[in-house]
């Protein structure tokens, strides 16, 4: 990609296992704009290789991601209105909304420091692991702006409005152990059993039926977004959809075999 090093997002394909490695270990890996249209060419290809049965969104060095490092943007004095509404949803929107959207699980192994955008970042996967040094900044508030990158729209699903506004509103560090009480991480491990333990969850989901864990996803991502109605008219539909796959037929078989099912995400 033009403007961009490979080397500064990593990636390897092994096991059914997309790895997506944030590698500017030198800036916290705060993101630039061109690692984020590398990420999310990435997580679109894993949606349309059948190959791929799960992502794992990693970085290296000491920080996950300290956020956003805006530079090629626009000076303040030559900015226009719009300018920054269209940096946000183009940037920043994208980005979360490419995890969201994946049709594949997608699992954040976060190493150190998740600020901003990088903690928006995490918290969009489907499952988090985190690494006992770890901490969650929502660090907007610290420079005087509005959270983005989804932050507004994912966080009250996770804690609840009452605990979103208390982190946006202070921008305390919430540490691994903490965030893993509130709910914002599914398990805490040590710092050197990060990447074995994200490999043992990914490979896992590789071997599942990867149609109904898209179409799972899905109705989870929407399910605080309606009303019952449309939720259970979208289960209805989505169980319909998914009852046509190889996996399903296997899955019932195996079950009437007493066997044990083998999937191959199709």
């Amino acid at each position: 990609m033009t403007g961009i090093s490979e080397d500064e997002v990593l990636h390897r394909f092994e096991g059914g296992v997309s790895w997506i490695t944030l590698n500017r270990p030198e800036a916290m890996n705060a993101v630039t704009w061109e690692q984020r249209e590398r990420v999310i060419a990435l997580l679109g290809a894993a949606s349309a290789d059948p190959g791929v049965r799960a992502v794992v969104v990693t970085a290296t060095g000491k920080g996950f991601c300290a956020g956003a490092d805006l530079r090629g943007a626009p000076a303040a004095g030559e900015r226009v209105a719009g300018d920054v509404a269209r940096m946000i949803r183009l940037g920043a929107q994208r980005l979360i909304t490419a995890v969201l959207d994946c049709e594949k699980p997608v699992i954040a192994a976060v190493n150190g420091t998740a600020a901003g955008i990088g903690a928006h970042l995490a918290l969009a996967c489907d499952l988090v692991i985190a690494a006992e040094p770890a901490r969650f900044i929502e660090v907007f508030v610290r420079r005087g702006l509005v959270p983005d990158g989804g932050g507004a729209y994912l966080l009250p699903r996770l804690v609840g409005p009452q605990k979103a506004k208390e982190l946006m509103f202070f921008g305390d560090a919430v540490p691994a152990a903490e965030a893993e009480r509130l709910g914002l991480v599914n398990r805490v491990v040590p710092a050197e059993a990060l990447e074995e333990s994200a490999r043992e969850w990914a490979e896992r989901l590789a071997q599942g039926p990867t149609r109904a864990l898209a179409m799972t996803k899905q109705l989870v991502n929407a399910s605080l977004d309606g009303d019952r109605a449309t939720a259970l008219a979208a289960e209805a539909t989505a169980q319909e959809l998914n009852m046509g796959t190889a996996d399903a037929n296997e899955g019932v078989a195996s079950f009437v075999e007493r066997r044990t099912p083998t999937y191959l995400g199709r």
